[in-house]
């Protein structure tokens, strides 16, 4: 069974003492539905859950509805389960196609007699339509494919040796080097498997890569009939767009070209639709800044980015050219960078850091990532290759006095931990280490 992290976020809403409705957002295939499931079936008496897509009589729970008492009795009849205050939980998934669910949870929640959870893809949802939260009625997460973590934990990897690697990180001590080699075999298979969890639990239940790649391109066509579902006038140019993911990402400089979608360059006619990849979870934007400092948004460049695919192992499902065993087996002769970058971004990503960026400037050079983290920059590079230590563009960086950086960390597959000025050499995996600060832990001030 795939242990997931988003069940700290249910266990918080389980015993909220204001108990807020709660939405569960992300993209298609990522677990929500199966996560929401399994707490409810484990934690109430009575579990009731409406899929708002296939059954057209769940919406109707809230059409015309004139008040909330009208929707409990709705979901009364329709829910064939005796209902028990304060021992209940309803599930609305699916709710993109029903905005007026959101709408109608102040009420619910105001009324207090059942506890609820929704759940959306955003696939083809207006921003507005969705993120109209109810303030101070309903608290929002957003779920993500397993990240790294969540992966090695589901291969076996226990609790002794996360604390090994936490305490390597935390005193920049190299690992043991047969957990080094375990873990650089399991980031190869996370290259290719990703993190979805039906492409996971099917290599986990058959060791079967070629399973596995039919597993990903399902969901690559599901996302794309998606698109065609969701939105007729943006489907094609949306189908476009994230069908030359992987092919823009094999360039020289990754960055992705407007022309190369419909042969016209100009991004103010297509920001709409990079916005809509990117809120419906498919895909991760990273913007160009000639500015490396705090805040980063403010020298975003709106028309200057890289595009990565919201999976790894769903960009190498594109290639299918072989590259699965060429990755397993370590072959230098092939393109890693985009697959590694690709790796990163999903997780920076899945740790919190909702927007990413790169530094790229004609005198200084190209860094790969940018991130914002205990109130400086981070600059991050990635190194597919065996040479980690050129990385000239970063080393201008940290040289400009006037930038101020800390520190600066270089991935790659080495094992040895090591730190020269300011830049640390890590192994790769130990960007699942690195956690944005969050809101879910106290932060305690008083004034005396």
């Amino acid at each position: 069974m795939l242990r997931r992290k988003i069940n700290s976020v249910l266990e918080r809403f389980h015993t909220d003492p204001a108990r807020k409705a709660l939405l569960l957002t992300g993209a298609r295939q990522v677990g929500k539905t199966f996560s929401v499931r399994e707490f409810g079936e484990s934690h109430y008496e009575v579990f009731i859950e409406f899929n708002l897509i296939q059954n057209a009589e769940a919406r109707a729970i809230f059409a015309n509805a004139e008040d909330v008492k009208d929707v409990l009795l709705r979901i009364s009849a329709l829910a064939e389960k005796r209902l028990v205050p304060g021992r209940t939980l309803i599930f609305f998934d699916e709710v993109q196609v029903c905005p007026e669910a959101v709408t109608f949870v102040k009420f619910l929640v105001e009324e207090g007699s059942y506890r609820y959870i929704l759940s959306g893809s955003l696939l083809g949802v207006e921003l507005k339509n969705i993120r109209s939260v109810p303030v101070g009625y309903m608290d929002e997460a957003q779920m993500f494919p397993l990240d790294f973590e969540e992966f090695v934990r589901a291969n076996g990897i226990g609790d002794d040796v996360m604390g090994h690697l936490g305490e390597c990180a935390a005193n920049l001590r190299s690992p043991d080097a047969v957990i080094h080699r375990r873990m650089m075999r399991y980031h190869a298979l996370y290259l290719i498997t990703g993190g979805m969890p039906a492409v996971v639990q099917r290599y986990l239940d058959t060791n079967d890569l070629q399973q596995v790649t039919r597993e990903q391109l399902t969901i690559v066509k599901e996302y794309q009939r998606d698109v065609t579902k969701y939105d007729e006038r943006l489907h094609m140019k949306l189908k476009t767009i994230y069908s030359l993911i992987p092919s823009e990402l094999n360039r020289h400089n990754k960055r992705f070209y407007l022309k190369n979608t419909t042969g016209r360059g100009r991004f103010d006619r297509m920001e709409d639709d990079f916005v809509w990849l990117r809120e419906a979870g498919v895909a991760i934007p990273v913007f160009n800044v000639d500015e490396p400092k705090i805040p980063l948004e403010l020298a975003r460049k709106a028309n200057l980015f890289k595009l990565f695919m919201n999976d790894v192992g769903l960009l190498c499902s594109f290639y299918m050219d072989g590259i699965q065993l060429k990755i397993l087996n370590g072959e230098m002769d092939i393109n890693f960078g985009a697959v590694y970058e690709n790796f990163v971004a999903q997780e920076l990503t899945a740790h919190g850091y909702e927007t990413l960026y790169y530094y790229n400037s004609k005198r200084r050079g190209e860094v790969d990532f940018l991130v914002e983290t205990e109130g400086t920059v981070l600059p991050i590079e990635v190194k597919s290759g065996k040479n980690v230590t050129a990385h000239a563009a970063l080393d201008n960086l940290m040289s400009e006095p006037s930038f101020a950086i800390p520190k600066a960390w270089v991935l790659s597959g080495k094992g040895e931990v090591s730190q020269q000025g300011a830049i640390v050499h890590l192994p790769v995996y130990f960007l699942m280490l690195l956690q944005r600060n969050r809101l879910d832990k106290p932060l305690i001030y008083k004034v005396e």
